[in-house]
């Protein structure tokens, strides 16, 4: 399985990048040591989206504080970029697609980062990733 991390990127160049106890969601919590990961600079972070393409070289889950009740699942990641992005894929460009049920790949990204605009971690699907490759 792929996934997508959207975070705050402060250089999309960097050669590592270490996202510390993040917010995972749609299965981005069974993220591990040779998966690939599709990098987003958040938008409201000054983000343009779509940075880079990685291998995550180490994982970590948070364990969960015994005295909350909900927890939304966090990792620690550390990722090797792979690649730059050479096309623009963010906000903008996803926004159009909201039809939750149309099967796009371009739907389920827009779904899975901008529906709850947190940052996080998130799995994606064979398709999405097909698609994402496209940029790089």
């Amino acid at each position: 399985m792929a996934y997508a991390v959207k975070a705050q990127i402060e250089d999309p160049r960097a050669e590592t990048f270490i996202f510390a106890a993040q917010k995972t969601m749609y299965g981005g919590k069974h993220i591990a040591e040779g998966d690939i990961v599709f990098l987003f600079a958040g938008e409201n972070e000054g983000g343009q989206g779509l940075v880079a393409r990685g291998v995550v070289t180490s994982s970590e889950a948070i364990p969960r504080r015994p005295d909350l009740e909900r927890q939304t699942p966090r990792v620690s990641v550390s990722i090797r970029r792979a690649a730059l992005a050479t096309g623009r894929l963010g906000r903008d460009e996803l926004r159009r697609f909201k039809d939750w049920n149309d099967g796009r790949p371009e739907t389920e990204l827009n779904f899975k980062f901008y529906r709850q605009a947190t940052n996080k971690i998130v799995g994606i699907s064979e398709e999405a990733a097909t698609f994402l490759e496209g940029f790089f």
